[in-house]
């Protein structure tokens, strides 16, 4: 038997399934379908006429606040006053180059970039193997040159003696002559009178002509032997100037074996090796450049209002960029009689534009002495300069040196 149970609801009839469906929530309302208020957003404040009025107040005083800063650092006072003037610029040195006179190799370089060099100290070393030769063949010929001045004078010597013998001959032909002459006298007196034979007479007359022919001959040789004389003393002349001129050759050639050895001409910096040991240089070819120390200065631009202000020997003062905290005393050696651009490495484009006059400030020697190992050059700065003779320095431009 089969039985089937019904489920049944008391005082309900049975419907068949219903399908679901879910109608889309519109705006506004909840997920169940109940309707929701709109979410309003913060309330807006409210200006008001007299609010708006305190901001504008306020943005006017802002503005106000900028403008005068700006003003104020744009106008504001630069330097110690109208009494003063400065200019920008660098530090500089003269500059040497050690060169080589002849032209040569470099055997030796001894000292590097960056060593301070005294006055007088050797720096580079050139080869003088060929000057040594040199040397040593005029020395040769200075020898030859004495030697020959020797040999002159010895017969200058001879040719004197020659002289003497010749002028006593001059004197004995002299008396024969005499004696010729009186026998002549004579003879021809007695050959009047008849004591003598014309024979007699003639062979007077003949022993004077010779006699007297004697004596011009003998007068002829002292004239030969003061010639030889003459001419022996031109050699001795001309061997003492061969002497002279060897010793003067010797003397040039010792000069330029000298000059091989290079030598600093001042109390400066190595700054930088041109040339290496063994490079072969022309005359005139640099081998070391040096920055002479006792040589510094720093040129600066100013105005042509400025610089016709200014005279030779004037105070400035300098501050390095590099030590603020130092002002160092310097005096004006040159100013410029010719206007000229500012270099660009110096001012502004705009002061660029302008005609400047170049100054230069000298650092005291004195100074430089102390402080050679502090000196350095290319350092930019500030020199400070007094228009008006009165002015005071301020304070902080009060000289102050390193210890």
């Amino acid at each position: 038997m089969t039985v089937s149970a019904t489920p049944t609801t008391p005082n309900a009839t049975a419907t068949p399934p219903a399908i679901l469906s879910v109608a889309p929530i519109a705006a506004g309302t909840t997920p169940t379908g109940l309707s929701a208020a709109p979410v309003s957003s913060s309330p807006r404040p409210i200006i008001t006429p007299r609010l708006r009025q305190k901001l504008v107040l306020a943005a006017i005083a802002a503005a106000v606040l900028v403008i005068g800063g700006v003003v104020y650092f744009v106008l504001k006072p630069s330097g110690p006053g109208k009494s003063f003037a400065s200019g920008n610029g660098r530090i500089e040195a003269t500059e040497i180059d050690v060169a080589t006179k002849l032209p040569g190799r470099v055997q030796k370089i001894m000292v590097n970039e960056g060593d301070f060099v005294q006055v007088g100290e050797p720096l580079a070393q050139m080869q003088t193997d060929v000057l040594d030769a040199q040397r040593d063949e005029a020395q040769a010929q200075s020898q030859q040159a004495m030697t020959a001045v020797a040999s002159a004078e010895a017969q200058v010597a001879a040719r004197q003696s020659d002289l003497a013998a010749a002028q006593a001959t001059v004197g004995q032909r002299a008396a024969e002559l005499d004696a010729a002459q009186r026998r002549f006298s004579r003879t021809q007196m007695l050959s009047t009178n008849g004591v003598a034979a014309v024979q007699e007479v003639d062979d007077g007359r003949a022993s004077l002509h010779g006699t007297q022919a004697a004596v011009a001959a003998a007068q002829a040789q002292v004239a030969a032997a003061q010639a030889g004389i003459n001419a022996a003393q031109a050699q001795v002349v001309g061997a003492k100037a061969g002497v002279t001129a060897s010793v003067a050759t010797i003397a040039r050639i010792e000069a330029d074996i000298a000059d091989s050895l290079l030598k600093s001409s001042c109390e400066g910096r190595v700054q930088y090796r041109v040339a290496q040991p063994g490079e072969v240089l022309a005359a005139g070819g640099t081998v070391l450049n040096l920055v002479d120390l006792n040589d510094v200065y720093l040129t600066f631009f100013l105005p042509d209002a400025m610089a016709g202000k200014l005279a030779v020997g004037s105070e400035v003062h300098l501050v390095l960029d590099a030590a603020p905290q130092y002002v160092i005393p310097a005096a004006v050696s040159f100013v410029a009689t010719v206007a000229q651009f500012t270099p660009k490495t110096v001012e502004t484009a705009t002061e660029r534009q302008k005609l400047m006059f170049r100054v230069k400030a000298q650092i005291s020697r004195e100074l430089l002495q102390k402080n050679l190992n502090k000196v350095k050059t290319g350092l930019p700065g500030v020199a400070w300069i007094k228009l008006d003779a009165g002015a005071k320095w301020p304070a902080n431009l009060a000289i102050k040196v390193p210890e």
